[in-house]
């Protein structure tokens, strides 16, 4: 298989769901006005009338708003900022782009470039901004936005977007629980095997409040956003080394992943059921203490870190390893594209700037201003320096072992980010496809792993198939 770990990107912006896959938190935050208070644009664009679009949790939103505040203060200009769900986000584009009615900002993931650009939506910005910021961007986030008629994100052609984030996907631990169960907090030098991790998510797994039924469990995480985690540290893959064909059927990799994925449910009991998931979700479950391990993205530590929403103290730690020894996530960027129809691209550019590479923005979504880190900051070196210093005196409020997510995000001997195989095709039908043919009976234990891969890959394949047609074609 092509090596697919790197500093990369993952966002299935238009493909599936896309980043902020929690969720709302409901988390509130206050952004003072001395938060934003060195933010400044020197330009004047009164005559400018600009529409955001993006999708936001209700922390993020509030932070977004005051750079837009600030923004519209400085240069004059009109913004209309509008947010929806990450749900929501893919159904409200799609209709956008039917009635010919684009934002004139809004969010690409680096795997939509191609299509985005082939299809006339977004504009090169080389003329716009300074492209020269790209160079003190994390490894190849800013490669990943660019475009040369043929392949994404090689670094090669018109640059397209500028990285909202550079995020990572690394699982959190609920210490209170821990201690509750007099269970030794994970080592982020050396994270779980399997093996490890089944036993002490079995120690974690109780009825709390003795009504016989099982109320706290050790890990709670929704399949399609966890079980990357498990795949690829187990050297698994969906697709060909080209990306040109399924091979999950009969991949003991992959059929070893995600059986023991299901078995962490119908075996091992250390999850809710199907049926009590459906019922309250993974993530709420985490915001009410009944879960011992949870993912969480770079973009949910602020509302984690809030009290009111997550009244715990929580660790980061490293995902389980499976064969390959080294723990494995995803890791991801979502970018801001700009409208080819925007009547106002000078104005457009210069928001989309603060809200990606300007040190002063970087401060104020990174959490040095407000005390609410929504990312990783997009500059490496404020990000290696000034901010890690911040976690370390306080300024920043930010769960342990901060280190994690570098080392997801850098990588490691013991830890790698990687870029998901939809990055690599036209757009992910294969992979929706995969989760629409009812993956779900192999979490209940009605089916077997190798069962349902053997059922499912020809759909899969026809999806990928088409994919590739969709391909050729926007092409000629």
């Amino acid at each position: 298989m092509a090596s697919m770990a790197l500093t990369g990107n993952w966002s299935e912006v238009f493909n599936t769901q896309p980043l902020g896959i929690n969720g709302p938190s409901g988390a509130q935050i206050e952004v003072k006005e001395e938060a934003t208070e060195n933010i400044k644009v020197d330009a004047d664009y009164s005559n400018a009338d600009l529409k955001v679009f993006i999708f936001a949790q209700d922390h993020e939103k509030a932070v977004y708003q005051s750079l837009i505040d600030r923004f519209t203060e400085s240069t004059g200009a009109k913004v209309t900022f509008e947010v929806t769900t990450s749900d929501e986000y893919n159904q409200k584009m799609l209709a956008n782009k039917a009635a010919g009615d684009m934002p004139d900002i809004f969010y690409v993931g680096p795997e939509a470039v191609a299509s985005y650009v082939d299809d006339g939506f977004v504009q090169p910005l080389d003329n716009l901004v300074d492209t020269s910021v790209v160079n003190d961007l994390w490894g190849s986030v800013g490669n990943a936005y660019r475009y040369d008629g043929k392949v994404a994100g090689t670094g090669e052609g018109s640059l397209y977007c500028l990285p909202k984030d550079f995020s990572t996907f690394a699982f959190a631990y609920n210490k209170d629980i821990f201690d509750a169960a007099g269970v030794a907090y994970p080592d982020p030098a050396n994270p779980y095997t399997w093996e490890e991790f089944v036993e002490v998510c079995k120690a974690l797994t109780k009825d709390t409040d003795g009504d016989g039924e099982i109320d706290q469990w050790g890990t709670a995480n929704a399949f399609q956003w966890a079980f990357d985690a498990f795949l690829y540290t187990n050297g698994g893959h969906f697709l060909n080394d080209d990306y040109t064909k399924v091979v999950i059927d009969g991949q003991q990799e992959f059929i070893d992943a995600f059986q023991f994925f299901a078995d962490l449910t119908c075996k091992y009991k250390v999850t809710p059921t199907v049926e009590q998931d459906t019922a309250l979700g993974g993530y709420q479950r985490w915001l009410d203490g009944q879960i011992g391990f949870y993912a969480c993205g770079t973009w949910d530590v602020g509302a984690f870190m809030d009290k009111n929403t997550f009244p715990y103290n929580w660790g980061l730690c490293g995902w389980p390893t499976g064969k390959t020894g080294v723990s494995m996530t995803r890791n991801g960027s979502v970018g801001f594209a700009i409208s080819s129809d925007t009547k106002y691209p000078e104005a457009a550019a210069a928001l989309i700037t603060l809200f990606s590479t300007d040190l002063e923005g970087q401060r104020v979504l990174s959490g040095e201003t407000t005390g609410a880190s929504l990312q990783i900051p997009n500059i490496m070196s404020y990000a290696k320096g000034d901010f890690k210093a911040k976690i370390a005196d306080g300024t920043i409020p930010y769960g342990d072992n901060v280190d994690v997510i570098f080392n997801y995000i850098e990588g490691t001997d013991k830890y790698q980010g990687i870029f998901v195989e939809t990055n690599y095709t036209y757009n992910a039908d294969w992979w929706s496809t995969f989760l629409g043919g009812g993956y779900e009976y192999v979490l209940t234990g009605e089916k077997t792993a190798a069962e349902y891969c053997a059922e499912i890959q020809p759909a899969m394949q026809e999806a990928l198939d088409a994919a590739n047609e969709l391909k050729a074609a926007a092409q000629q």
